[in-house]
């Protein structure tokens, strides 16, 4: 029995997004809650992700984690009792190499409270990609309402303290950047490692 067209066409996008799904899947598939170790110049951080409510912003993080990418970045941007945010830069401040960007997950129920990771973006909905923050306060604003919100995808799970230390920086305008909220001592992100399934 032959197919009609529209069938062919129906089963060759259906494949196609299958296998879009799987790609996105790559990394770590079967593990629903991945955890990544985060070692900063002022501790070390674990994060526990939750690929159920972001898939797409899970396997992004970790595409970046698992080539290194992330190892020898700095938190370019702090605000206390904000956001500290970081990912793009070497050490140098040169903006390092980004993959496409990726679908804002932002209304998956995850909210931009205190001690969550959340995906940077421009103005647009759809342009994170590497950079990512952590959430220093319960930061509502950020959260989607009539507007696209910052996409939430893990929280910490040990490591609290440090990411306290780290808003706790002192900052100022870098007249080389023409950056308000820059550490004055630079703050590393020295080594991102996907951790084993438990």
């Amino acid at each position: 029995m032959k197919l009609s067209f529209f069938k062919v066409v129906l089963f060759i996008i259906s494949s196609l997004s299958f296998s879009a799904f799987t790609k996105n899947m790559a990394i770590d598939p079967d593990n629903l809650f991945p955890k990544v170790k985060l070692e900063t110049s002022k501790g070390v951080i674990i994060v526990e992700l939750d690929r159920v409510k972001a898939p797409i912003t899970v396997d992004n993080f970790l595409t970046y984690v698992v080539s290194g990418e992330y190892n020898n970045t700095v938190f370019h941007r702090i605000i206390e009792g904000f956001i500290a945010q970081g990912g793009a830069y070497d050490k140098d401040f040169t903006l390092k190499k980004s993959n496409a960007n990726i679908v804002n997950e932002s209304g998956n129920g995850l909210k931009n409270a205190v001690g969550t990771i959340a995906m940077a973006k421009e103005m647009r909905p759809h342009t994170a990609n590497r950079q990512f923050f952590f959430n220093l306060a319960d930061n509502t604003s950020l959260d989607p309402g009539r507007k696209w919100g910052y996409a939430v995808f893990g929280a910490i799970v040990e490591g609290e303290e440090v990411i306290e230390a780290i808003g706790k920086v002192k900052t100022h305008y870098d007249e080389a950047l023409g950056w308000e909220d820059v550490p004055v001592e630079p703050v590393f992100l020295i080594k991102a490692t996907l951790l084993p399934a438990e």
